[in-house]
């Protein structure tokens, strides 16, 4: 399994918004929350545990709408097809996770089992998509992917839908109401 230093190793290896740093840099941070949310507690648990949410939540969908038409291309469709059905299986983990208690057993135990499914995903992306990508576009096409991605993140739902996850499509047209629905959600439980 890939490590958050090991990601951030590589990301700095490439030019400033390529694609792959963006994303690997984005591993990487997943990565510190879940340790985060594990060693923590309480409030401090909790807050860990919706940012890791949130992350997830706008990392996937960006993945899902930029990296996958282009690594059907790349790295073949069914590669793409994989990592977006774990996606579409995550967003379903993680609408469970949200509606736990953080401190519980059930919790602590779910969110492990979640942890190693996510980083099974990353390790994929990194060893399959990343490198098709690499050889067969171009860096200014990164670059242009790597805008585009993080374009789509601010605009992204902060919370899982797994009616749309893993369906590209669907996050196309039910994404900007999904995001604005989150952001006022989000905006009043704090």
């Amino acid at each position: 399994m890939s490590s958050a230093t090991s990601e951030r190793t590589q990301a700095a290896r490439l030019p400033d918004g390529d694609v792959i740093a963006v994303l690997l840099t984005q591993h990487a941070r997943i990565r510190d929350l879940f340790a985060t949310v594990q060693n923590t507690r309480g409030d401090t648990r909790k807050k860990a545990f919706d940012e890791l949410r949130a992350t997830l939540a706008v990392h996937e969908v960006a993945e899902e709408l930029v990296v996958r038409p282009v690594a059907k291309d790349t790295a073949g469709k069914r590669e793409a097809d994989a990592r977006n059905h774990e996606e579409a299986e995550a967003a379903e983990v993680l609408k469970r996770l949200e509606k736990m208690d953080v401190d519980s057993a059930e919790f602590a135990s779910a969110l492990a089992e979640f942890e190693k499914a996510v980083g099974d995903h990353a390790d994929h992306e990194e060893t399959e998509e990343f490198p098709a990508i690499m050889r067969d576009c171009s860096q200014e096409q990164r670059r242009t992917m790597g805008e585009r991605l993080q374009a789509i993140e601010r605009m992204a739902p902060t919370h899982p839908h797994p009616t749309a996850a893993g369906k590209p499509a669907a996050l196309a047209l039910t994404g900007p109401f999904a995001s604005m629905m989150d952001k006022v959600r989000d905006a009043v439980s704090r």
